[in-house]
């Protein structure tokens, strides 16, 4: 049995927390695990940020909710998934990911929860694991499943490591100098494409 992993943000929908900032006009924002490649750092960093500015999980939830899939994403979705088994490792938070999740036809997604208080204030964040995208693939082929994965950033790269084969999709810069082992893709029609030869030198 064959499964793809893929990243989230970058891949399927837009940087979350990149819209923020535009909506929000809070530059700091703007930095994700593309830029940072210790997550809990970045995550504490962002609720600083959330609590400087009195913005809620309601704030957040409001710009989401305007957003929707990178374009052909639904497409590249709905074919893969007639092929493969997809499983959706992100970073970012049940309470964020639902209205997106919709609009995808409801992928299966393993992702983190976010804790708030009774007003709302967005508190702590609850890991569902340390290094869970890694730690997910590694169970996955311990069951004997074939397992490609794709991301872009940081926070992808140990999953990508873990997997039969990694790919890179719309990477910066600095991750690809990084992580030259991965091939590099630019459009989801080379994702696609990558990922079936993965699979068929996994057979070989």
């Amino acid at each position: 049995m064959k499964i793809v992993c893929l990243d989230l943000e970058g891949v399927l929908v837009p940087e979350i927390w990149i819209a923020v900032s535009e909506r929000t006009g809070i530059p700091e924002l703007r930095r994700t695990t593309r830029d940072e490649p210790d997550y809990d750092k970045l995550m504490k960093f962002r609720l600083e940020l959330l609590a400087r500015h009195r913005l809620g999980l309601r704030d957040i939830q409001e710009v989401i909710c305007a957003l929707g899939p990178l374009p052909g994403a639904r497409e590249f979705l709905d074919a893969l998934r007639e092929a493969y088994e997809v499983i959706i490792l992100s970073d970012t938070f049940y309470e964020f990911a639902h209205p997106l999740m919709r609009q995808l036809a409801w992928p299966t997604l393993f992702c983190h929860s976010l804790e708030t208080d009774a007003d709302g204030w967005v508190v702590d964040y609850r890991l569902r694991m340390p290094e869970q995208k890694r730690e997910a693939v590694k169970r996955f082929r311990e069951m004997n499943f074939t397992v490609v994965a794709a991301g872009d950033s940081y926070n992808d790269t140990r999953m990508l490591g873990a997997a039969h084969a990694g790919i890179l999709f719309h990477p910066p810069e600095s991750v690809i100098r990084e992580f030259p082992q991965y091939p590099v893709t630019w459009s989801y029609a080379e994702l696609r494409g990558q990922i079936d030869q993965a699979f068929a030198r996994c057979a070989d």
